[in-house]
């Protein structure tokens, strides 16, 4: 897919504001807990509210698409732009422009997305000379508190997560 090609919201974050505003029609009954999840079952519980705040957020659909997979991959756990990218039908590029645009970071997650090679790339929109600077510093605080390992050059020691539904 080229970056700035718009294509129609699809996917999980469609499929809960979709949910969301049927459940807010006037004939409609409050969600009880005994009533399904309007969040698909492959996402952990507490990525619900975030998934509600990119369902609702006045963003692209492309955006809102990285977003939404960003909260499939656990903590403790990294992935790369380029997987990332393949799971979108996307380019890294792309990807890495929509997490720098991400307003509920670190809550959706984008600090868990890498290099392919490891090194930690950018975070919050910043690519610090020589890969330094509280941005990286921050990136890697939230790695390492989440149990990821870095090495002595700060690149992510293990196998990046792959699986995306």
């Amino acid at each position: 897919m080229t970056a700035g090609v718009k294509r129609p919201l699809e996917g999980p974050a469609e499929e809960i504001r979709s949910k969301i505003s049927k459940s807010n029609t006037p004939d409609s009954q409050p969600t009880t807990s005994s009533e399904p999840s309007l969040i698909p079952s492959h996402f952990h519980s507490s990525m619900h509210p975030q998934l509600t705040r990119i369902a609702s957020a006045q963003r692209t659909p492309f955006e809102k698409r990285v977003w939404t997979a960003l909260c499939q991959i656990p903590p403790g756990h990294f992935t790369t732009y380029g997987l990332l990218a393949a799971h979108l039908d996307s380019s890294p590029r792309a990807v890495g422009n929509a997490l720098r645009r991400n307003p509920f970071a670190p809550e959706v997650p984008c600090h868990r997305v890498v290099a392919t090679g490891g090194a930690l790339g950018g975070f919050k929109g910043k690519w610090p000379k020589d890969g330094e600077g509280i941005t990286i510093d921050e990136k890697k605080k939230l790695l390492r508190g989440e149990g990821v390992r870095l090495d002595g050059k700060g690149k992510v020691i293990g196998t990046p997560f792959r699986g995306f539904v």
